[in-house]
């Protein structure tokens, strides 16, 4: 099967791909892919064997520009499904929500929708926030539905949450199949993140993706010491709010919070990951939070996560941020990259499903 990876970031569709490939459920050739973040497709091209034949579509806004865009898409050949994760901010709560209207990249479901009409896939795999499902009181994703709907395609939707795909983080997202295939039937009610997450489980031991309990399980022990916080950061990181804002900080969370494209900047103590040494060291039968104050928290050990963890967080083996930073990707942009990519589990537990059930075929 043919795929094209809008979007790509650092290739969470394709990973996921390449797994079920090895898994001998289905085999998938990437003929094309697009990313306009330079270092984000540093890091892709570090960790995937990119065939002469591919076609790297860079920044999509500038592809689709012009006319006679079908033309262009011709070296592509054949297209059998789509995947992307559009630009979430204009959606997201901790964004602007601006939604399609004075915002670039809310405009970027209309760039697929471009490719779309220029090379007519049979299926559509396609990724945003939780938040897409009632922003603008539901009319956004009446007018996405709409749009698919219109090209012929029929569309099911559901939320998938990271955290039940074997990943120890609390994402939720949205993950729309799109398909101008017939489908089984029934199909219209059997698509649910639960349906997927008991086949993934069930196939698990015939999968190639790594799964983990608990971010004990990706916390590495002895790491470079520009991981952990300074005295002066630690007390920040730890406050419970402010006068006017008051919140619960943790530290030590066997399910990490949602990793975020800004988590680089380390000081949002309800919105980052923390860790103390003494949890990470004896596996989490040593929680200094159940007996100590918030005063003696900042003196101990305390650490953020590091772009392999998080990397690992999100479905990847660690050595895929070691192949990018080998290829020059500093910190700062790993991080980002992590917290804009897609999961891996998430996706192969989607597409097994679908394969399986004779949804995609």
């Amino acid at each position: 099967m043919t795929h094209l990876e809008l979007f790509a970031g650092i290739g969470g569709f394709r990973r996921a791909m390449d797994l079920l490939a090895a898994d001998g459920v289905m085999d998938f050739a990437c003929v094309g892919y697009s990313e306009i973040d330079a270092k984000a497709a540093t890091t892709y091209r570090a960790n995937y064997a990119i065939a002469p034949h591919e076609v790297e579509m860079g920044d999509i806004v500038a592809f689709t520009a012009g006319g006679d865009l079908a033309q262009r898409m011709l070296p592509l050949g054949h297209v059998d499904l789509l995947t992307g994760g559009f630009p979430c901010q204009s959606f997201s709560m901790m964004g602007n929500q601006a939604g399609f209207a004075d915002d670039e990249r809310g405009q970027m479901f209309f760039r697929i929708m471009d490719v779309v009409d220029a090379v007519r896939p049979p299926y559509l795999l396609l990724e945003n926030v939780k938040n897409l499902a009632t922003h603008d009181g539901g009319r956004t994703f009446r007018h996405i539905h709409g749009e698919l709907s219109r090209r012929g395609y029929a569309v099911h939707a559901a939320l998938f949450n990271s955290a039940h795909f074997g990943l120890p983080q609390t994402r939720n997202r949205i993950f729309i199949f799109a398909s101008r295939r017939p489908l089984p039937p029934g199909f219209a009610l059997a698509y649910s993140a639960e349906a997927a997450k008991t086949h993934f489980f069930a196939c698990r031991q015939s999968a190639s993706v790594a799964t983990y309990g608990s971010t004990l399980d990706i916390l590495e022990k002895d790491v470079p010491e520009k991981y952990f916080l300074s005295a002066r950061l630690k007390p920040t990181i730890l406050a419970d709010g402010s006068a006017g804002f008051k919140s619960n900080s943790e530290i030590n969370l066997h399910t990490a919070r949602t990793l975020t494209a800004t988590m680089h900047k380390m000081h949002r103590a309800c919105q980052d990951n923390y860790y103390s040494q003494e949890w990470i060291l004896s596996h989490g039968t040593d929680n200094p939070v159940r007996y100590c104050t918030k005063e003696q928290l900042a003196q101990r050990c305390i650490r953020r996560l590091t772009p392999r963890e998080a990397f690992m967080l999100q479905g990847f083996p660690a050595a895929f941020a070691d192949r990018a930073a080998a290829a020059g990707v500093s910190d700062g942009a790993l991080y980002r990259q992590a917290g804009n990519a897609v999961s891996v589990n998430v996706v192969y537990a989607i597409l097994r499903y679908l394969i399986d059930h004779k949804a995609i075929r």
